[in-house]
């Protein structure tokens, strides 16, 4: 049985692993932009809900 034979399979998923990780990640990262970080002045205040069934 060819598929219990380790060998060709696992050097396919070390290579695919290497493949994504130090080529596709990086260009995906890249293409990712975060949002900038906002400058919070002032306080924040918080409101407490009013449910109805309490």
């Amino acid at each position: 049985m060819p598929q219990l034979n380790p060998c060709p399979w696992f050097m396919i998923l070390l290579s695919s692993w290497t493949i994504m990780l130090l080529i596709l990640m990086p260009m995906i990262m890249h293409t990712y932009h975060l949002s900038p970080p906002t400058n919070q002045d002032g306080a924040h205040t918080t409101y407490a809900w009013n449910w109805t069934w309490q």
